[in-house]
C-alpha cells in the first residue's frame, strides 16, 4: 500500500533591484536578512551536513553532468513555521515546511508569499541609500534564464525508479494544461526559430533531456536527484523541477494533488488500460505548451498519437478507479483526495468544453485573457512590448503592483488560516517539532535541517536531534513532550529515555 505523499514545494522567486547595485545574490540576502532580523528576530542556520545534491537515483551520473552545488556560504535560515528561507545561486527561495496534503501545500505557498511581501517591506525600512526590491513569483527573466518551483514527494525506497521515470513521464509532460504559469512568446531555441506569441508553460522551454540529475542545464524532465531527507533505506523523496510558480490556487492544488496520486498508484503497481509512454518527451513538453487549442497530437512510442488532454482523462480515469478500490490514506486526508478528485474531473472537463472559463482558477488562461484584452483595446499584436510587462506585473508580489491581485480568482485557503502558516508549523508531519523547537527554544537551537535539529545546552558537545521519518514528530507524537519540558535539556533528557 501507498505511503502518504508528504509533499512541499520550493519556489526560488524572481527579484530586480532599483536605484542602486543590481547585483541579485546581495539583493536577495539584503531582503532574507531584513525579515530574520526584523520580523521573525531569529536567525537559525542551516545545517549542511546531510546535503548530497549530486546522488543520482539510477547510482551513476551521464558523462559530462554538473551535479548542483551546495552553496554554504550564502544566507540560509529556518523559519519558526517550520520552513526554510535562503539565498540560492542568484535567488531568494522559500521552501515549505513538510506537508500532509495538497490542501495544506496550497496554505504553506501561499504563506511563503506573505513572507517574501514582508521581506520587501522590511528591506525597504532598512535599505536607506534609495534602493528598492522588487520580487516576482515566476519562472524566466525574459533574457533566456530561468529559475524553478520544484516539488518534493515521499516515496517508498522499494519502488523502482525506472519505474517512477516511465510512469510519471506522461505526467509531467502534460499536467501543464492546467499547472502552467502561461508566458509572452520564447527565450530558446526548443521550437527551432518559429514564432511564438504565447505559451501555456514558463519552463516548459527550458527542458532538454528526459532524465538527469542537473537542475540548471539540460534540465530534465524527470530528476535524478537522491537525496531523501530522511532514512534512505526506507525513503525517497521524488524531487520534481518541471513545474511553474504558481499563483492561481486552484493551479497548485492541482499540480501537487494530481502528482501525489499519480506516485501512490506507481507505488502501487496500477498499469495504465493503454501504454501512455510518449515517444519524445521533450519535444512533447515543448508541444504541449505552445497548443493552446490543446487539440496537439503527441506521438506515442507505439506509433499512436494522443493529444494532452488525452492523457490526462486516461491519467484521471486510472485515479478514480483507484480511490474506489483502495481509498484514498495515501493523500494524507482522504476528503482532499476527493477534492483533487472532483477538481481535476472537472478542470479537464472546462478544458475540453472552453479554456477561456477557467479564469478564475488557472493562471494560463488568467493572463491569456488579460493579454487578449489588452491586445483588443489597443490594436497591438503579439511582439508589442507592452505585452511582456503585462506578463511580468502580472507576477508582481507587491499588492499595489500585483495584476494578478486584481482579478477574481478562486481561492481555496481562507486568509486568517494563511496568517497562521507564515509562523505556525503543520501540525502532522515532523515539521511540528521543528518549528515549535525554533518558537520555544531559539537561543538553543544552533543549527537545523529536515532530518535533524542541533542543540547547545551549554556545555560540551552539541546534541543533534534526528527526525528520519517525516511522519513522526507530529502534534500528536510531540505536543505533551514539549510542554512538560521546562528546558531543552529536560527535553533531550526525555527524548532519550
Amino acid at each position: 500500500m501507498s505511503i502518504p505523499k508528504v509533499c512541499g514545494i520550493e519556489t526560488e522567486y524572481g527579484i530586480a533591484v532599483t536605484n542602486g547595485d543590481p547585483n541579485p545574490i546581495a539583493a536577495s540576502s539584503v531582503l532574507i536578512n531584513a525579515y530574520a532580523q526584523e520580523i521573525a528576530r531569529q536567525q537559525v542556520g542551516w545545517d549542511f551536513e546531510d546535503e548530497s545534491p549530486g546522488n543520482d537515483a539510477r547510482g551513476y551520473a551521464r558523462d559530462g553532468a554538473m551535479p548542483p552545488q551546495v552553496e554554504t556560504h550564502l544566507l540560509n535560515t529556518v523559519l519558526t513555521n517550520g520552513a526554510r528561507f535562503y539565498v540560492d545561486h542568484a535567488h531568494p527561495e522559500f521552501s515549505t515546511p513538510e506537508c500532509l496534503d495538497a490542501m495544506e501545500c496550497v496554505r504553506y505557498d501561499r504563506a511563503g508569499e506573505q513572507v517574501l511581501i514582508r521581506s520587501m517591506e522590511a528591506a525597504d525600512r532598512v535599505v536607506t541609500d534609495g534602493r528598492t526590491f522588487v520580487v516576482y513569483k515566476n519562472n524566466s527573466d525574459g533574457k533566456g534564464n530561468s529559475y524553478g518551483c520544484h516539488e518534493n514527494y515521499l516515496m517508498d525506497r522499494a519502488t523502482p525508479f525506472s519505474r517512477i521515470v516511465d510512469d510519471v513521464t506522461p505526467h509531467f509532460v502534460t499536467r501543464q494544461i492546467y499547472a502552467g504559469a502561461g508566458k509572452v512568446g520564447s527565450e530558446t531555441n526548443a521550437f527551432d526559430g518559429e514564432p511564438v506569441e504565447f505559451q501555456i508553460s514558463q519552463r516548459a522551454e527550458f527542458f532538454e533531456e528526459r532524465v538527469g540529475l542537473e537542475t540548471t542545464l539540460k534540465r530534465p524532465v524527470v530528476n535524478t536527484r537522491d537525496e531523501p531527507h530522511a532514512d534512505p533505506h526506507r525513503f525517497r523523496r521524488l524531487h520534481v523541477i518541471v513545474g511553474d510558480a504558481n499563483l492561481a490556487e486552484v493551479a497548485t492544488f492541482l499540480k501537487v494533488g494530481t502528482t501525489a496520486l499519480v506516485l501512490a498508484m506507481i507505488e502501487d503497481a496500477v498499469d495504465a488500460p493503454r501504454c501512455l509512454d510518449l515517444a519524445d518527451p521533450v519535444r512533447a513538453v515543448h508541444q504541449v505548451s505552445r497548443d493552446r487549442s490543446l487539440a496537439c497530437p503527441l506521438l506515442m512510442s507505439d506509433g499512436s498519437t494522443a493529444t494532452a488532454l488525452g492523457v490526462q482523462w486516461e491519467l484521471f480515469a486510472m485515479a478514480r478507479r483507484y480511490a474506489d478500490d483502495r481509498g484514498l490514506a495515501c493523500m494524507g486526508d482522504e476528503e482532499v483526495g476527493e477534492e483533487v478528485l472532483r477538481r481535476w474531473e472537472e478542470v479537464l472537463a472546462a478544458l475540453e468544453r472552453d479554456p477561456m472559463s477557467l479564469a478564475r482558477q488557472l493562471d494560463w488562461v488568467a493572463k491569456l485573457q488579460l493579454l487578449e484584452a489588452y491586445r483588443d483595446r489597443q490594436g497591438c499584436g503579439w511582439d508589442d512590448p507592452r505585452l511582456a510587462a503585462i506578463d511580468l506585473q502580472y507576477h508582481d508580489l507587491r499588492p499595489e503592483r500585483s495584476l494578478f491581485q486584481r482579478l477574481d480568482t478562486e481561492s481555496l485557503v481562507a486568509g486568517p488560516s494563511v496568517e497562521r502558516a507564515v509562523t505556525e508549523p503543520p501540525r502532522g508531519t515532523r515539521a511540528w517539532f521543528r518549528g515549535r523547537c525554533l518558537t520555544k527554544w531559539p537561543a538553543s537551537v544552533v543549527t537545523a535541517n529536515w532530518d535533524s535539529l542541533v542543540f547547545d545546552l551549554g556545555t560540551d558537545p552539541l546534541r543533534r536531534v534526528p527526525m528520519m521519518d517525516p511522519l513522526r514528530g507530529t502534534a500528536d507524537h510531540v505536543d505533551e513532550l514539549l510542554e512538560r519540558s521546562a528546558s531543552p535539556a529536560e527535553l533531550l533528557d526525555r527524548l532519550s529515555s
